[in-house]
């Protein structure tokens, strides 16, 4: 069964406000995240896991509450976080849960677990509001699969 690794959307520029933490998703961004929001409708998402920096609450706050679910924040997947905590997150997510992360810390992740005998099937894709489909069994995660960003309009 599949868990979700989302990057998060479109955001502002960095220059453009005084604290990164806090730079919001563009129109463009909200765009996304409603169409991540619809791409996730038919899925039983039991959670929805977000590093704390706003542009990632606001990517799959429409999809918590097209779920009726509350973003969980965690610093696990917050910009510069190592790809080991995550892993153990990703180890002990159950089953359909989405978590929402950073164009930094996703690479590594998905470069960690291949190490760990993961194989990328088709095109890599690390845009924004790419989601990342990661497969495992028993023994780990064994596939993955990227959707590619949703539109912008």
């Amino acid at each position: 069964m599949p868990i979700y690794l989302v990057r998060h959307a479109q955001a502002g520029e960095r220059q453009d406000t005084d604290d990164d933490y806090l730079r919001p998703l563009t129109d463009a961004g909200r765009t996304q995240a409603a169409h991540l929001a619809d791409r996730f409708a038919a899925i039983p998402v039991p959670r929805v896991l977000s590093s704390p920096f706003v542009r990632c609450v606001q990517t799959v706050e429409p999809l918590a509450g097209r779920h009726h679910l509350v973003v969980e924040e965690t610093a696990t997947l917050a910009e510069g976080s190592a790809f080991t905590s995550i892993i153990d997150l990703l180890v002990s997510a159950a089953d359909h849960t989405v978590l929402c992360s950073h164009g930094d810390v996703i690479p590594d992740t998905v470069a960690a677990l291949c190490r760990r005998g993961m194989e990328v099937v088709g095109s890599e894709d690390w845009r924004k509001a790419s989601t990342w489909v990661l497969e495992r069994d028993a023994d780990g995660f064994t596939h993955a699969t990227v959707w590619a960003p949703p539109p912008q309009r």
